[in-house]
């Protein structure tokens, strides 16, 4: 290994067993990992991204998985050059955590409920240094400054449900951090953030490397957020490296289909498109599963997804011409946060407060913001899952804040809601087909069981799956297919408003455009309304005909996507807007130069 080299893979091979088989999760994976650079490694769920960044850490679970071949050279600190392939389980002990950190994609589950924040990172802290508790904490404090969190003593003593997911996450970093490692691996550190809090960690990540002359390993699904971190690329598909080289190689000039079709497929801020070019719209498998190009350039694709002056502004009249579904003026939403000796509320959160405005017919309403801003309340309230303090809501001219409970139900099946996290919202007890079934058994809908059960497999074919699926439980699909088993379940009682609430922040790109195409697509079949929620201003932008920007339980800002994003009024939507990973050559190029990277 060359001085300057911290990590060096090569040939790596690890393998599942199965009851169906062997599967090869990383199948050859050969890079190298300087001092100091930023390598970023993207692919979709299931490429074999994190399957190599546990593998470098020795945490792949045996039985089932094992690494069967290859080298993962460390040039330590303490040691010299060692295979941690190779390595004995006390030794690879010292390393984890000291020289070589990992922060995982979930800060919530990676930390201990039932610990405060400043107690885990001082554990760490004295396993790895060997210092007396006094000292432990003040550089736990001392780190938590260094990673901008707010008030360093209280989230010393608060527990990880007691802040904000931007704020665990920071905590996940001091504790990587505290030992000062050679290598920093972060595991998508940053896909349910807002693009706000987002911005900031990979602006700390980098601070913390130029400082610190740290190696970081930075795996994601996103190559927006790749352009704004990295210097090197590797990406993965299906436990492969199908394309390799520098951040700028790879986003001026992208060789592999794949490669392509992920950069294809984010949201762009640009451009308007009608719909989301997907990972299929460059490339197919044949019979034994080899890739093979579709004879369309990259300019093709996009040139023919993009909405024309024209049609955008049919679009609008057809707005102009509708009226209005959803009316609400008024609506509060108060949660009390603090109570006196005898109950009483000395201190509430406006979660929603005073708003007002209308969804029309048909409409998609784009509503943005950060987390804390009130969007998911609002998005709740508006279907009753939570009563309003106050104002109104008028469906179809109907106050619906007036109606009980049993009045409610009668209309219940017009307003659906598609929750941001699948899994949660589908009972792991029950097969996806009576998970669809059963909404139309409540609300009797059709004359038999017959004819609801077809009604569920016509259900299954429209959102992409198949009849086969009707006994599978939800655990046997990927992410993208439970949330279309969720957008099923949704649609099964015809309903006219739909409220999806972060419906696609956790999804791959790729598949994320793929339930966006749907969306749309069933928008227009069924004639359906959304209201859709997302801190992910560039989605909205794409999904909304208006968008409404929220902070702190009120409207900012209001009007067309296009307008609001062009020409914000406001200076928070400004700052939104200015936080999204664009991806564009001059971008890139700055931060290169900004990074102190050699730009080609």
């Amino acid at each position: 290994m060359q001085d300057d080299t911290i990590l060096h893979v090569k040939n790596l091979q690890v393998s599942f067993d199965t009851e169906g088989g062997t599967i090869q999760a990383v199948d050859g994976v050969n890079f190298e990992l300087k001092k100091g650079q930023t390598l970023g490694i993207v692919g979709e769920s299931g490429s074999g991204k994190s399957v190599t960044s546990l593998s470098v850490m020795r945490l792949i679970p045996r039985p089932p998985g094992r690494i069967s071949g290859g080298e993962i050279l460390f040039n330590s600190p303490t040691r010299g050059v060692i295979d941690l392939v190779q390595t004995s389980t006390p030794e690879m002990r010292h390393i984890r955590g000291n020289e070589i950190s990992m922060i995982f994609q979930e800060p919530m589950t990676s930390l201990n409920p039932v610990f405060t924040c400043g107690a885990q990172v001082m554990e760490a802290i004295m396993l790895h240094q060997k210092i007396d508790q006094e000292s432990a904490k003040k550089l736990t404090l001392d780190l938590f400054e260094q990673v901008q969190l707010p008030r360093p003593e209280d989230i010393f003593y608060s527990y990880p449900h007691q802040i904000s997911g931007g704020q665990k996450q920071r905590v996940m970093i001091a504790m990587a951090m505290s030992c000062k490692p050679s290598v920093l691996i972060a595991d998508e550190p940053t896909t349910a953030l807002d693009v706000t809090v987002q911005k900031t960690i990979l602006q700390l990540m980098d601070k913390l490397r130029r400082e610190t002359n740290m190696a970081i390993v930075f795996i994601t699904h996103d190559l927006g957020v790749i352009a704004e971190i990295a210097d090197y690329v590797l990406v993965m598909y299906k436990g492969k490296v199908v394309e390799q080289g520098t951040v700028l190689e790879i986003f001026e000039n992208p060789k592999h289909p794949y490669t392509k079709g992920l950069l294809a497929c984010r949201p762009r801020v640009d451009i308007r498109l009608k719909v989301l070019p997907t990972v299929t719209s460059f490339m197919e498998e044949d019979e034994n599963g080899e890739l093979i190009e579709i004879e369309k350039s990259f300019e093709e694709v996009m040139n023919a997804a993009v909405q024309t002056r024209q049609e955008y502004l049919m679009r609008q009249v057809e707005l102009a011409d509708s009226k209005p579904l959803l009316e609400v003026k008024f609506l509060k939403k108060y949660f009390p946060v603090s109570r006196g000796l005898f109950g009483n509320v000395k201190k509430w959160v406006r979660a929603v407060d005073q708003i007002t405005f209308n969804v029309f017919e048909g409409e998609c309403l784009g509503l943005v913001g950060e987390s804390g801003c009130g969007k998911t309340t609002l998005g709740r309230t508006l279907i009753r899952l939570l009563d309003p303090d106050g104002g109104e809501i008028r469906y179809d001219g109907l106050d619906i804040t007036k109606l009980n409970e049993r009045e409610m139900r009668n209309i219940r099946k017009d307003l659906q809601i598609i929750f941001q996290d699948p899994y949660s919202s589908l009972n792991p007890r029950i097969t996806i087909g009576n998970a669809i079934l059963e909404p139309m058994q409540v609300h009797k809908m059709y004359s038999s069981e017959k004819e609801r059960k077809e009604k569920v497999y016509e259900l299954l074919e429209r959102v992409g799956l198949e009849r086969s699926h009707y006994n599978r439980y939800p655990h046997e699909f990927s992410g993208g297919q439970r949330q279309r088993v969720c957008i099923a379940r949704a649609l099964s009682v015809r309903p006219r408003l739909v409220i999806c609430d972060e419906s696609v922040s956790a999804l791959d790109v790729s598949v994320q455009a793929q339930v966006l195409n749907l969306l749309n697509e069933l928008r227009r079949e069924y004639n359906l309304t959304y209201i859709f929620i997302s801190h992910d201003l560039s989605v909205v932008k794409f999904m909304a005909d208006r968008m409404m920007v929220m902070n702190q339980g009120l409207v900012e800002e209001m009007g067309y996507s296009e307008s609001v994003y062009n020409n914000p009024q406001e200076e928070y939507t400004k700052k939104l807007i200015a936080s999204i990973p664009r991806g564009e050559l001059g971008d890139i190029r700055a931060a290169l130069e900004a990074r102190g990277s050699a730009v080609n």
